[in-house]
């Protein structure tokens, strides 16, 4: 470049385009015929905090899947469900497990550090740890069972505070059969050493993290990054890799980066209807959501959850167009649809043809019915 000439600008990418990326990167513009750990690696984890809706998730982007694929893999040790990016629970492959734990440290640390450490003396963390380590590691423990075991050690210390202390320092898995499709049991952890037979990766690499989330989730800005894992100050880790990425503005002049070779499909790209789970990586992997979630559509989600909680929802064109339920008795499985808006003619049939194929993998046994609602009031 000359003396004096300020560099060009990153290229322009449409919010439209995002979609297609971000889309064909999550497998949701064609079905995979990827293996269940495979994508899970590719995907760097599904959110998993609930024990079931996420299966609807590996349904939606696989060409070939049944639940006991994942189930097999999590009851075996293949898969774990542990806490990672942001703090919350995700499905990783166990080699995942022990790269990206030991990473996402300092994300309950802050946490714990801000609201728990000043109810424990310092001097007795390193006692306390060892010892709810021991108890989780001597059979898996539930919460409760944990806080009675340290309460007889340490009885004056605040109960929340000493589970809290575990929790941040010790890398619990939740066992099975807690998340095995069509199963139940009690939240019950030991450490993810133990479950796996392995050490924690000694030298966890932020670069390669990084790397792998704009393979899955780019074109993405380095707030997108943070926000996705809850790691701060990754700044200097984009810099160091900005001569092996792409570059793009949004539609906000926001700097976005993309693996150079990673998919980016033509706008006008077809994107078929696809019903997600609740807390799928899709929605909420970005600072900016809007190349998923229309400005209505956030608004909707906003006003229908409660306690955290999520709609399960439905694309149509790539965006978010309605969310859905499926309600149970004994004999029927029934799909209720809520459009945001009204519905053409195509869309409301190529939402009954999937909402059909969605039943069939969840509720095989049972009989099926579909309701499309008439569509919210704006």
């Amino acid at each position: 470049m000359a003396p004096g000439k300020a560099a060009p600008l990153p290229a322009q990418i449409s919010n439209r385009a995002l979609n297609r990326a971000t889309l064909a990167r999550q497998h949701l513009l064609a079905p995979a015929t990827l293996t269940v750990p495979e994508l899970v690696s590719h995907l760097v984890g599904l959110q998993a905090q609930t024990p079931h809706t996420w299966y609807v998730g590996l349904w939606a982007r696989l060409k070939q899947f049944a639940a006991s694929d994942a189930a097999d893999l999590l009851a075996s040790r293949q898969l774990v469900r542990i806490a990672l990016m942001r703090s919350t629970i995700h499905l990783v492959t166990a080699s995942d497990c022990l790269a990206l734990r030991p990473l996402m440290q300092a994300v309950p640390e802050r946490v714990y550090q801000t609201n728990w450490q000043k109810n424990l003396p310092t001097a007795d963390m390193s006692a306390l740890i060892a010892a709810g380590r021991a108890i989780v590691e001597e059979a898996p423990r539930t919460n409760a069972e944990l806080t009675q075991r340290l309460s007889e050690q340490w009885p004056d210390i605040d109960k929340p505070t000493l589970v809290q202390l575990i929790r941040t320092y010790v890398p619990l898995v939740q066992v099975p059969p807690r998340g095995l499709w069509g199963r139940s049991g009690p939240i019950a952890h030991t450490s993810a050493e133990h479950w796996l037979g392995a050490a924690l990766d000694p030298h966890p690499d932020p670069a390669a993290i990084a790397l792998r989330y704009f393979g899955a989730f780019g074109p993405a800005s380095l707030r997108d990054l943070q926000l996705w894992c809850g790691l701060t100050n990754l700044a200097p880790v984009v810099e160091k890799l900005r001569p092996q990425l792409l570059t793009f503005r949004n539609d906000k002049g926001q700097e976005l980066f993309d693996l150079p070779d990673a998919p980016r499909p033509d706008p006008d790209t077809p994107a078929p209807v696809r019903f997600l789970y609740d807390f799928d990586n899709l929605f909420l992997s970005h600072a900016d959501r809007r190349r998923v979630i229309t400005e209505r559509g956030q608004q909707l989600i906003r006003n229908f959850s409660n306690n955290g909680l999520q709609p399960a929802q439905i694309l149509v064109d790539g965006v978010t167009a309605a969310h859905w339920t499926i309600q149970r008795d004994r004999k029927a499985a029934t799909l209720t649809v809520q459009p945001y808006d009204a519905l053409t003619t195509a869309d409301t049939a190529a939402i009954t043809t999937e909402g059909a194929r969605l039943l069939a993998f969840t509720d095989p046994t049972l009989t099926h019915d579909i309701q499309i609602l008439p569509p919210l009031p704006v």
